[in-house]
């Protein structure tokens, strides 16, 4: 297997893009303090131990911590000397603390800002971030084009779209230029609970267009310890999940892994991004893809059964 420390995760295609990405991507929400307070040490040393394990996929937004999130992560990088070819940086533009705002105007400013934030000349994916909450059309006519240049003057490597509903997906893809959008993410539609993404992959790949999977814990659905208390879910799912969160534990198991492990296993999403804030939550991750690295060269294997002749 080769030496443990330094790890290569399963890198998967980006769609039509070229790029190669870890399958568990590291979400940069938890660093700007959205899940309680991050210090600069453990921040620090979660980026350290997923460049460790072979995480190169990492997500943020100007909207997470109000801005906080991509200043942590551009100082950890910083810190840590990463080679910039060894990396796929991705942040959004049109959500803000004070709102959102996908003007021309706006978003061509905010790269500017969120490249100072990153200490980054580029990144490798600028994305408009919950789109559902804009004027679609505005996306398509103003948005878009305005990212298009910003990609032209090397500012961005590609584009993509973000948000909840799946439908706002298709709106989007069939009224731009082909190849315009490069990349999806979607959340919360690839996991036990739902599955609905997969609706989508055949149309996907039909336009040539990427999907990124976020949080495959339905936002603290599958765990544990359960959702926030502004969770948007119903009572029922709510309940249900619960109910299916005691029943793993009764059984030894952990939700929150066996979630994971079952949004890790479809090839034809790149990557499954998974909100780190801890040098614990990085190894958890890391110990699910060492037992699949373990168990792969005898993945599928049976023995012999039964009468002979059979």
């Amino acid at each position: 297997m080769g030496q443990m420390g330094k790890a290569v995760l399963e890198r998967r295609e980006l769609g039509n893009t070229g790029l190669k990405l870890s399958c568990v991507g590291f979400g940069c929400s938890p660093l700007g303090n959205v899940f309680g307070d991050v210090s600069p040490d453990e921040a620090l040393a979660s980026v350290r131990r997923a460049l460790d394990l072979g995480i190169n996929f990492f997500d943020t937004s100007p909207y997470y911590g109000a801005t906080l999130s991509e200043t942590v992560l551009g100082d950890c990088l910083h810190k840590l000397g990463v080679s910039r070819n060894e990396i796929v940086v991705s942040t959004k533009c049109g959500r803000y603390a004070d709102g959102f705002d996908f003007s021309a105007e706006r978003v061509t400013r905010s790269i500017d800002e969120s490249l100072a934030r990153l200490r980054l000349d580029f990144v490798d994916i600028l994305q408009c971030h919950d789109i559902e909450f804009g004027s679609l059309d505005q996306i398509v006519n103003e948005t878009i084009p305005a990212l298009q240049k910003l990609k032209a003057a090397g500012k961005t490597r590609f584009i993509g779209i973000t948000g909840l509903p799946l439908d706002i997906f298709t709106y989007v893809l069939d009224r731009v230029p082909r190849g315009s959008v490069d990349v999806i993410l979607s959340y919360c539609h690839y996991g036990i609970n739902d599955s609905t993404l997969m609706d989508l992959i055949p149309y996907l790949k039909s336009v040539g267009v990427g999907a990124i999977s976020a949080s495959p814990l339905a936002m603290g659905l599958l765990t544990d310890s359960g959702p926030p208390d502004w969770h948007p879910a119903s009572n029922e799912l709510k309940y249900a999940c619960r109910v299916a969160s005691l029943h793993c534990k009764a059984k030894g198991k952990n939700i929150s892994k066996l979630s994971l492990q079952y949004s890790l296993r479809n090839k034809d999403i790149s990557t499954v991004l998974v909100g780190m804030n801890s040098v614990a939550q990085v190894e958890d991750e890391k110990l699910l893809m060492e037992v699949e690295t373990i168990l792969k060269p005898a993945k599928n294997q049976t023995w012999p059964s039964g009468a002979q002749h059979n």
